[in-house]
């Protein structure tokens, strides 16, 4: 599909940049990630209601 042929008044155009893919295996952040990790084991997710 050409991007001229999108109708983009209903569909936003979204180009993905093929060498942030260098990304996909690193960690940027370890402290951070670390942390959060630490966290969401003591703590764990927010439980979720479901309103019908």
């Amino acid at each position: 599909m050409d991007i001229k042929n999108i109708n983009t008044k209903k569909k936003p155009v979204v180009l993905i940049d093929k060498t942030l893919d260098f990304f996909n295996d690193k960690i940027l952040f370890p402290q951070k990630l670390e942390k959060a990790n630490e966290m969401l084991k003591k703590i764990g997710l927010p439980k979720i209601q479901k309103t019908q």
